[in-house]
């Protein structure tokens, strides 16, 4: 049964789902028994802190994130963001870690990614956030290049040509967090607005009937940061409530239905923005 728009109580059952998913060692896991894992840490962290709720065995989890072996641009990244949300400092020897990583075309990895990545841009919106966390400043204008070059001629983003949600959201984003005035992209905005539904959500592209919460999220975002809101906040409230799981968690869909920490992070992001609640 989905919670009520009106009523709040739901939120300390999805606090104690993150709880009860913490390990010994201080790190988080949607999976329970499973290891815990820097992504689940991070979403498991940002949850807690959208709540407004105590992050319990801080120390450990510190000690669990400085330890981990972070080598790529996903670890650095969930590894930072978690350090970040436990109020620690992140030291400035990221910035040579991410540029290490930046192409001389200003990307941070190939537009020909596998389906399990969520766009072709999601590594750039995972540097422009990390280099921004530190307040480093260089000259990102090839990386704004880069970016521009990938939008369509429908407004949206994506490679070979073919635009969807999630790859505009990041694109999007990335140029906010570089300093671009993405409140001008009033054909991107068109194009966020095909993908959203009268019914409520968003889906990854205009003719898609289903509307995952990747990309609920990724349309509500994608319209916050060039100014906008939500059509139909009514119609995606209840939309988002009804993915809610009776363990405290959310899943993907409405018929989708695994509770995972990231579904979880999306549906109360978008229920925030939306309104529903605040701390």
């Amino acid at each position: 049964m989905p919670p009520n728009s009106g009523d709040t109580a739901w939120l300390e059952t999805v606090k104690n789902y993150v709880l009860l998913r913490q390990n010994e060692d201080g790190g988080y896991t949607f999976c329970q028994g499973a290891e815990s894992n820097a992504q689940d840490t991070y979403y498991g962290l940002a949850i807690l802190r959208l709540l407004g709720a105590q992050m319990p065995n801080i120390q450990r989890t510190i000690k669990w994130l400085r330890a981990f072996p972070a080598n790529d641009l996903y670890s650095y990244y969930y590894v930072s963001k978690a350090l970040d949300l436990c109020g620690e400092r992140v030291g400035e020897e990221l910035a040579t870690q991410v540029l290490s990583l930046r192409r001389t075309d200003g990307s941070f990895g190939t537009v020909d990614v596998y389906v399990e990545v969520a766009s072709e841009f999601e590594s750039v919106f995972m540097a422009t956030e990390l280099l921004g966390m530190i307040a480093f400043t260089t000259d990102m204008r090839t990386t704004i290049d880069f970016l521009l070059r990938y939008q369509n001629d429908d407004g949206g983003f994506g490679a070979h040509g073919r635009s969807n949600l999630r790859s505009t959201f990041h694109a999007i984003a990335s140029l906010r967090n570089l300093g671009y005035p993405t409140r001008s992209l009033r054909e991107s905005l068109s194009y966020v607005r095909s993908c959203e539904k009268p019914s409520g959500g968003f889906t990854v592209v205009p003719q898609s009937s289903t509307p995952y919460m990747e990309d609920i999220y990724c349309g509500v975002q994608s319209l916050d940061l060039m100014g906008e809101r939500c059509a139909y906040p009514e119609q995606t409230k209840n939309l988002v409530l009804r993915c809610f799981n009776s363990n405290g968690g959310f899943r993907r869909s409405i018929e989708l239905g695994i509770s995972t920490f990231e579904d979880t992070y999306f549906a109360l992001a978008v229920l925030q923005r939306l309104g529903l609640f605040s701390w």
